[in-house]
């Protein structure tokens, strides 16, 4: 699912489409709910690898206090995501018609720090909003990470998920996922072992069995062993169907 979304939003991107993606939509069941639209935007957030979430609500940013109920509540430019106090200036509930308020921002700005991501929360009544955060422009309050982006997403794929299986890749293969920055195509690997899916994570092997990555497969084991030691332009012929030209994206390695 994680791969599958993934894919469609990336490719939605480069077409020119901006996809909107609404936790309200009255056709979503509970089983699929995630609670709110902040958490799904920080969810969101980490699936494109994105540098910033921004949440417009109908307040300045985070305050000290209720500014509706505190004269002497004072803004916050500039924050820790990671800053435990930060829950109890947020409060509870906000209007009627959200399922929360400043407090699940607020979660969902420390969310999306745990990918690498700062969060800016902003009236969604300021003119010329997004463009003016764009240029550089100090807007209500940010979140500032502290976890750099490449690397939040690098620890989460290493240490955070269990392997399903391990590809054995040969000495091309090993040199260019290695050294070269490469993504793994089917052509350098030898031999599959375990039963994965697509979006599983699998161990990358040199021929000593040696783990040398890990990533995300864009094909199952039983379709690896059909394509494995084949170039990726066999792939439709072999299967019938193409998910994606490697069978690990660099980026999901």
């Amino acid at each position: 699912r994680y791969l599958n979304a993934r894919t469609a939003l990336q490719t939605l991107l480069r077409l020119g489409v901006v996809p909107i993606i609404n936790e309200n939509d009255t056709v979503a069941t509970d089983e699929i709910k995630v609670g709110d639209n902040d958490t799904l935007a920080a969810l969101v957030t980490n699936l494109l690898e994105a540098d910033v979430l921004v949440i417009l609500t109908d307040q300045q940013g985070l305050y000290t206090a209720d500014p509706r109920r505190d004269p002497d509540a004072r803004l916050l430019v500039a924050v820790s995501a990671e800053d435990p106090s930060l829950a109890a200036m947020a409060g509870g509930a906000g209007t009627t018609f959200g399922t929360g308020g400043m407090a699940t921002k607020v979660a969902a700005a420390r969310r999306a720090s745990a990918s690498g991501a700062d969060t800016l929360i902003a009236s969604g009544r300021e003119p010329d909003l997004l463009p003016r955060l764009a240029a550089g422009e100090a807007i209500g309050t940010q979140f500032i990470a502290g976890t750099h982006r490449l690397a939040a997403r690098k620890q989460w794929l290493a240490g955070q998920l269990q392997l399903a299986g391990a590809l054995t890749l040969d000495e091309g293969a090993v040199r260019a996922v290695v050294h070269g920055g490469r993504s793994l195509l089917p052509i350098g690997v030898v031999a599959v072992s375990g039963n994965f899916g697509r979006g599983d994570v699998v161990a990358c092997l040199d021929s000593a069995g040696r783990e040398v990555a890990r990533g995300l497969a864009n094909y199952s084991a039983t379709q690896t062993r059909r394509i494995m030691r084949r170039r990726s332009a066999e792939i439709q012929d072999i299967l019938g169907f193409v998910e994606e030209p490697e069978l690990i994206h660099r980026s999901n390695m």
